[in-house]
């Protein structure tokens, strides 16, 4: 399908109500071009120079283990638009979004969990202090908290209806939020009460950073910053030397700062005394930025655009890869071999199946529309001022043999010399000698024509405004105008053979035919506009469109179920299958998604520990078969059979797990489940176990009143000995044996344990003889003793 008019930013249709449920053939689709996404990124947050995560549009989460030289797509979840990040370590974050949207990690985003927000209101920032304490702001003056690291979200009165734009807090109790017409709230009791504090400006406030308890900096619209040096108490205006839109700014310290908004850096050593414009190599919109100290930082906003800095801003380098003009049309002849154009005469050619697109010279500046290719070495391409576009070798020469001014939006090739081309005023062009020339033939339309499908030299069907419908049987000599049942526009069309073909248009039109046109049934879905559509045969194609939709039918229409395409923004243009497997979609923002059917695996089966199996020792490792098709598991354990209580929750890329210094004493229960790209297959059964170790026992019911750990005895031993120790409360406590040098050798206790008298017996058997240390520890607690093997 081929167009030429942008409808993603004023569309409002409403998602499509679906008409099939779980279907276990499920089809991924994956950006290959702008990489490693084309989704807006809102908010960045990094907690070293390394370790980083950025959120988006489509409930993009983007996460680096490199400073950002790799992004990796994570799996959030939802499709919502995410608005705040903030990790407290390595591997705790969380995120907010839309529709009081709240997920939670524990394991730097291998799995993100939802979290109760008790609100559909959006939110817009989080900050967390530490791994418990945090706090939500967002839509209406909306605050949310938690104390428990989002188990319990609380909502706080703001005191205000404005919307809440930012938040800062730098330790639990003492925190910052900023928002619409220039408020500012504070709070010296995490929240309890919110006071408002005059910011002397009417700009939304969008971002705010604190670097200690009383320097903070806000940024807002018209280029308006903000400067405290008392905890918010009193605010300064600083000079940015801007009117742009301020979205995101980051200190490190008190001098130290970048602050980012529409197509602006704006970099200060001084505190904001100065603000100086830096070069950011792009045009995009900046939404936020991140920097972990005064020299390395990124930035991230429209289109995906990630931007990174090692010297604090004198040079940022984007981490993003590919064009970003609109893509219009795309055809591919195999599974590897696929073009597609687009904008400013735009030309990428794969030889691939796109894992590398590569730009070839088009030599016009004018927009093409629609690409036609009939084996992997001749095709056409059609656009703007008639332009018409040929090549013999795949695309390393492309000659112009243009007779025409007219915006040219479809066309269609059978063969090598046959070829139809529709535009402008119901023009269509048709030529019978590889494009040397270009024949009008009368349409008996002016409506624009958008599309056009041949099947063999002879029949051929044209669509376009108003709901018009051609068709033709004689190579175009004559074309009948068909009942088509909508005045809405089309804008693509596909027919499979002479008999079945496939249109779609605006407002979720899809029309269908088994009989050459002479009768079109309404599939019609939604309210979507529908851009492009490819078959295979018959039954089987796919149709994409605005707001990312991608709808797949493999009963002729009957049934067409939503695919997820990774956007729920970005709008489709076009789509081709060159079979049934191996399909590509192209659209705006230079967006090229490329499909990959699978299904998803089976269930794993259990090897061990075996089910039933009792007095096994606290280190378990746990064994199941090999999926062939899996590229990861999903392991849980749980203290019930129903998995409410669940202690380990895991993804493994390998076929087996060891737990070691995990599990207490008691009945554990467990089960796999195998993973692939197109989803997570069904769990294993359920097997369990029984954990009773004889190193470690509870010798007495008396609770004891302090810590202790005593001598043991005997000594000297040989070769085992106990240790006893008291604990009087519920403890993580550990318990570790070092030789003379200081050299770990044995980790005896590392786990929570309920307060009471505890007796481990130790095994030196494996141990040479010689002076050995134990020591305990615990929050509150520290101990070493001395114990002698003779052997």
């Amino acid at each position: 399908m081929k167009q030429s008019l942008h409808f993603s930013t004023r569309l409002t249709g409403i998602i499509i109500v679906w008409l099939m449920s779980f279907n276990i053939l499920s089809a991924q689709w994956f950006w290959q071009n702008p990489l490693p996404q084309g989704n807006y990124l809102y908010s960045v947050s990094f907690f070293d120079a390394n370790n980083g995560t950025a959120v988006g549009l489509s409930g993009t989460i983007l996460r680096t283990t490199n400073g950002g030289t790799n992004w990796s797509l994570q799996t959030s979840g939802t499709t919502t638009m995410l608005k705040g990040v903030c990790f407290t370590d390595v591997n705790n974050g969380t995120v907010v979004g839309n529709t009081g949207t709240i997920l939670h990690t524990y394991d730097g985003g291998i799995n993100w969990r939802v979290q109760t927000s008790g609100t559909t209101t959006p939110l817009y920032c989080i900050s967390f202090s530490d791994t418990k304490n945090g706090t939500a702001v967002g839509y209406g003056g909306i605050i949310l908290c938690t104390t428990n690291g989002g188990v319990n979200w609380n909502s706080q009165s703001s005191g205000t209806t404005e919307h809440l734009f930012g938040v800062f807090f730098f330790e639990a109790k003492i925190g910052i939020a900023v928002g619409a017409n220039g408020t500012i709230l504070r709070t010296t009791n995490g929240g309890v009460n919110w006071n408002l504090q005059s910011s002397g400006t009417p700009s939304n406030l969008n971002s705010v950073s604190f670097t200690d308890v009383n320097t903070g900096t806000a940024v807002g619209t018209s280029g308006t910053i903000l400067r405290t040096t008392d905890g918010g108490i009193n605010w300064n205006l600083q000079v940015s030397g801007t009117t742009n839109y301020l979205l995101g700014v980051s200190f490190t310290d008190a001098n130290n700062g970048t602050a980012v908004g529409a197509t602006t850096i704006l970099r200060t050593t001084n505190g904001g005394v100065n603000w100086n414009l830096q070069i950011s190599g792009t045009i995009y919109y900046l939404y936020g930025v991140s920097f972990t100290d005064a020299n390395t930082g990124i930035a991230v906003g429209e289109n995906g655009i990630i931007l990174h800095t090692i010297d604090g801003g004198v040079n940022w380098n984007s981490q993003t890869h590919g064009i970003r003009n609109y893509l219009y049309g795309v055809s591919f002849t195999d599974a590897n071999t696929g073009t597609t154009v687009g904008a400013s005469g735009t030309i990428l050619r794969t030889t691939n199946g796109g894992v590398n697109w590569n730009l070839q010279i088009s030599g016009t500046t004018y927009q093409l529309n629609c690409v036609s290719f009939i084996n992997a070495n001749t095709g056409t391409a059609v656009g703007y001022n008639g332009t018409i576009l040929r090549t013999t070798n795949g695309g390393i020469n492309w000659n112009s043999p243009s007779g025409t001014t007219v915006i040219l939006f479809g066309v269609s090739f059978t063969d090598a010399n046959n070829g139809t081309t529709v535009g402008q005023s119901g023009k269509i062009l048709r030529t019978t000698n590889g494009g040397i020339n270009w024949n009008l033939q009368t349409s008996g339309t002016t409506n624009l024509l958008r599309s056009v499908s041949f099947t063999d030299a002879n029949n051929g069907t044209v669509v376009g405004a108003t709901g018009t419908i051609l068709r033709t049987t004689n190579s175009g000599i004559n074309w009948n105008m068909q009942t088509s049942g909508t005045n809405y526009e089309l804008f693509g069309v596909y027919f499979t053979d002479t008999n079945n073909g496939t249109v779609v248009g605006a407002n979720g039109t899809i029309l269908r035919t088994n009989n050459g046109g002479v009768n079109w049934n309404s599939q019609t879905i939604g309210t979507t506009y529908y851009l492009g559509v490819s078959f295979t045969d018959a039954n089987n194609g796919t149709v994409v469109g605005s707001q990312g939709t991608i709808l797949h039918t493999t009963n002729g229409g009957v049934n067409w179920n939503l695919q997820s395409s990774g956007t729920t923004t970005t709008q489709l243009n076009s789509v081709s299958f060159a079979d049934a497997n191996n399909g590509t979609a192209v659209g705006d923002i230079g967006t090229i998604l490329r499909n990959n059917i699978i299904q998803i695996p089976p269930a794993p089966t259990l090897i061990s520990p075996v089910n039933g199996i009792t007095n096994l020792q606290p280190t378990i490792s746990f064994d199941w078969n090999s999926v062939p098709t899996s590229t990861s598991y999903r392991i849980q354990v749980a203290n019930d059979s129903i998995f409410t209580s669940i202690v380990k929750d895991s993804t493994e890329s390998v076929d087996s797990l060891v737990l070691s210094g995990f599990l207490a004493n008691g009945l554990y229960y467990w089960k796999v489940a195998a993973i692939n790209i197109a989803g997570t297959g069904l769990y294993s059964n359920v097997w369990h176990f029984q954990i009773n170790p004889t190193g470690i026992n509870n010798y007495t019911s008396t609770i004891p009143k302090e810590f202790k750990l005593y001598e043991n005895f005997p000594n000297p031993f040989n070769p085992t000995t106990k240790i006893r120790f008291d604990i009087p409360k519920n403890s993580l406590v550990k318990i570790i044996v070092f030789d003379m040098t200081g050299r770990e050798i044995q980790q005896l206790v590392n786990k929570e344990l309920t307060a009471g008298a505890y007796e481990y017996e130790f095994n030196g058997n494996n141990y040479a003889s010689g002076i050995y240390f134990y020591r305990m520890q615990s929050a509150d607690y520290l101990s070493v003793k001395k114990m002698v093997l003779i052997k």
